[in-house]
């Protein structure tokens, strides 16, 4: 039985898409197989990041309401043959998703892939409740401003309070992901430390992506940033991140500057 993930957050543009495809890229990479899941009924852009926007026939909401199989709906990638993806309606309502429809998917792509990776809406609505209710594993996706940690602070109580595993007495394993990070302006004040997200939020730190037109040149492409670049210093970051979330032991390390250089350790336990 493989895990489900959740790539969540309280607020939009913060990296979500992008962190969901080259996590899902990496780790396929490894052998794994993996199925990156959109959420975002109405307003997919998986399917873009993923290149496969013109291979899109069923989603989502077909397999829920029986209009289509699930073995239908799904796309293989042509890069790696062990990452698909399940996209998202982008003409239906998001209360098109329903508790029982989500339920039966999770659990069928559980039976056959080693990793579920479903890309979350942002917000606390109904969309980005169904996307956790089922997760055994959330990454939870903050830039470093006070905005956005907040609302972070926010999602992680509903990871507390509104997923089965915490309704069976169970806590959903947590990650933070620190994503547009520029240690520039942090150094000047402009954005919060890494050191002060973490004392906000309070859970294992998954990665630090930089700030980098990387990510905005593989989009464009259609191409995770995983595959775009392998050495690009953003790929290296999703690549170190996807490592830690298999259990090894990465030392985690803080951007020193836009060069590309990294600095310091990072003394605290990874995730």
């Amino acid at each position: 039985m493989g895990k489900a993930i959740v790539v969540t957050s309280g607020k939009g543009g913060v990296g979500k898409t992008t962190s969901t495809a080259a996590i899902g890229a990496a780790l396929a990479q490894r052998g794994d197989k993996v199925v990156v899941v959109d959420f975002d009924v109405g307003l997919r852009n998986l399917d873009l990041v993923m290149g496969a926007e013109r291979r899109v026939v069923y989603d989502l909401i077909n397999v829920i309401h029986g209009e289509a199989k699930l073995a239908q709906a799904l796309i293989r990638d042509k890069r790696v043959e062990t990452l698909y993806l399940l996209p998202a309606s982008q003409t239906r309502d998001k209360d098109k998703l329903t508790p029982e429809g989500v339920e039966q998917v999770i659990t069928a792509l559980k039976k056959n892939f080693d990793w579920v990776i479903c890309d979350s809406p942002a917000g606390i609505e109904r969309g980005p409740t169904l996307a956790m209710r089922h997760a055994d594993i959330a990454i939870v996706v903050t830039n470093p401003e006070i905005s956005s940690v907040r609302d972070s602070d926010r999602i992680i109580g509903l990871l507390d309070a509104k997923t089965v595993k915490a309704e069976n007495g169970e806590r959903v394993e947590k990650h933070l992901l620190l994503t547009r990070y520029d240690p520039s302006r942090a150094e000047a004040g402009d954005m919060l430390q890494v050191d002060d997200v973490l004392e906000i939020l309070s859970i294992p730190l998954l990665g630090i992506i930089p700030e980098s037109t990387d990510v905005l040149r593989a989009s464009n492409l259609g191409t995770p940033v995983t595959l775009a670049d392998r050495n690009s210093e953003t790929a290296r970051a999703y690549y170190e991140a996807a490592r830690r979330l298999t259990g090894e032991t990465v030392p985690v390390t803080i951007p020193t500057d836009k060069r590309g250089f990294f600095g310091k350790f990072f003394g605290r336990k990874a995730a």
